[in-house]
């Protein structure tokens, strides 16, 4: 899995709203290469959950447009909102998790997608987040987003801990592996 920037997508934009085919030709990879057109979609679906862009129109008319909170208060009831509902789901796939046995039933199992769904989601919001921190000059947004990025990262702590917990070493080795691929550098997605 690659890292792409949040902000060489967001600059792919020729205005505040672009279509599509547009972007994808325009963003491009360290090696002047293109992304492949549905993983690139799927990225630009993943940044409107995080509250980047807002979608609109059908199959070849797909435009994109870009989204500015209004506040303080705005910007963090929509990060807040994700931070729950991830870590509901979370909360619920370890529950049904804690005894499965890793290499037999964890790779097939719904529950575990859901917990690997909801962990991406977590760790690229908190990439997000990090983005956000660095290029925002409203300082009660960044302390509000500092303490959020505390809140994931404790939350994803103790959910690692209870996931490893009673497991053997084979185990552990391949939960780290699964965990450690989903971290994307701050301000990325993994495409």
């Amino acid at each position: 899995m690659k890292d792409i920037s949040i902000n060489s997508i967001l600059d792919s934009m020729n205005a505040d709203t672009a279509y599509l085919t547009d972007m994808w030709e325009r963003c491009v990879d360290e090696k002047r290469k293109r992304y492949a057109r549905n993983k690139f979609s799927s990225v630009l679906d993943k940044m409107e959950k995080l509250g980047y862009l807002k979608k609109q129109g059908y199959k070849t008319e797909i435009t994109y447009t870009k989204l500015q909170f209004q506040d303080t208060a705005d910007h963090m009831g929509f990060i807040n909102d994700i931070i729950f509902t991830n870590e509901s789901l979370i909360k619920k796939s370890l529950k049904k998790l804690d005894s499965k046995k890793i290499f037999i039933d964890i790779s097939k199992d719904l529950n575990s997608q859901k917990f690997n769904n909801s962990i991406t989601n977590m760790v690229e919001l908190s990439s997000s987040i990090m983005l956000t921190i660095e290029n925002t000059d409203n300082v009660e947004l960044k302390k509000e987003l500092k303490s959020s990025f505390k809140e994931i990262k404790e939350f994803l702590d103790e959910s690692n801990e209870i996931l490893m917990k009673f497991r053997g070493s084979n185990e552990r080795i391949v939960l780290q592996r699964i965990l450690n691929n989903r971290i994307p550098k701050p301000g990325c997605l993994k495409i």
